[in-house]
């Protein structure tokens, strides 16, 4: 079978070759591929950045954000052929620390997890994968063009559950939310806020194209000025910053209103020095009671979360999302990250 591989650490080396077919071991069920989602991760592993490959081997499979149908299930594991599923990306360390002994491997305290696509396991980029039934969560058949967003999804669920926990500490009905960023992390955080019946507002530098109209579409508000301004007229309650860039991660900081919550989704790079008064945002942060908590991945009960939502989502929105679909065998198109892109899929069943 045809697979997206890499050589991790080198740049460049991303290459479809044929693989051996998979087979399903015990507890295992093997699934035909049907898309793949492309996420700045990827592009990262192409560009030698990080990456991992299976111990003993050069190259790995790449891919993290899956969507397959079943073809073969054991009995009795609650799947079947025909059903739609997703891949867990990450898988806990076999230490295990006390965060993936009670099933909540995303909080790894010892960083020995291994992830799928990643690190030192084979992604899901091919047209065939077998994975554990305990590892893979099923979708409403009503999903199958727009079922491969579940990853990100289980993503900004995650972030959503960390800004209720942390809301708990005291009494919480937030009324509105800020989305930094308009890409598909941005985009499903949006959505879930929504449906959690908030005030939400995105913020993104495009000007007309897929994210302003999708946001419209979604019943939120678009901005494209400057962060200073937004949250000044917004006053948000929560923010979730969705792209990682420095100067935007600081100006969430003093941007929601009191006893507000930042959640940070997007990575940032490292290298870019900004001027910061330190002082004046911890100032603001304690006397505020702000809280700034980062979140990143995602266990079981994040991705049957997302599931949830996504069966709540309107099908035509939520296709919105994928401005385009690229051939396997034409990863590279897939790898170049446009302007204009939100989510890019690789289709895996041509």
């Amino acid at each position: 079978m045809r697979a997206l591989t890499v050589r991790p650490l080198e740049a460049n080396s991303a290459e479809v070759r044929d693989v051996p077919d998979p087979e399903a071991g015990p507890g295992e069920m093997l699934v035909d591929g049907l898309a793949l989602g492309i996420c700045g991760t990827d592009r990262e592993i192409a560009a030698g950045e990080y990456g991992w490959a299976p111990p003993g081997r050069e190259r790995l499979v790449l891919g993290h954000e899956s969507l397959g149908r079943v073809r073969t299930a054991p009995s009795g594991s609650g799947f079947a052929p025909g059903d739609l599923v997703v891949g867990v990306v990450r898988r806990p360390d076999p230490v295990p620390c006390g965060a993936c002994a009670h099933h909540e491997f995303d909080m790894c305290r010892n960083g020995k997890y291994t992830e799928r696509g990643i690190k030192e396991i084979d992604g899901y980029g091919s047209q065939a994968w077998a994975v554990e039934t305990g590892f893979a969560v099923k979708l409403d058949p009503a999903l199958e063009h727009v079922g491969v967003l579940m990853e990100p999804t289980t993503v900004v669920a995650k972030a959503w559950e960390q800004v209720e926990k942390v809301g708990a500490r005291a009494w919480f009905e937030p009324r509105s939310v800020l989305v930094t960023g308009a890409g598909p992390i941005g985009l499903l955080a949006a959505l879930l806020g929504v449906q959690r019946g908030l005030d939400v507002h995105v913020l993104d530098l495009a000007t007309e194209g897929a994210k302003p109209e999708a946001v419209k579409a979604l019943g939120a508000q678009y901005h494209s000025s400057g962060m200073a301004e937004v949250t000044e007229r917004v006053q948000p309650d929560v923010i979730i910053e969705a792209t990682g860039v420095s100067s935007l991660v600081f100006e969430a900081m003093a941007g929601t209103a009191s006893y507000g919550i930042v959640c940070l989704t997007g990575v940032s790079p490292v290298g870019r020095k900004i001027a910061v008064d330190v002082g004046a945002a911890n100032r603001e942060i304690v006397l505020e009671n702000d809280v700034v908590v980062g979140s990143v991945n995602a266990n079981l009960s994040h991705y049957a979360a997302a599931a949830d939502a996504l069966a709540k989502a309107d099908i035509d929105w939520l296709s919105r999302l994928i401005t385009r679909r690229v051939p396997l065998e034409r990863f590279a198109d897939a790898l170049e990250a446009r302007p204009d892109d939100v989510k890019v899929v690789l289709d895996l069943s041509a």
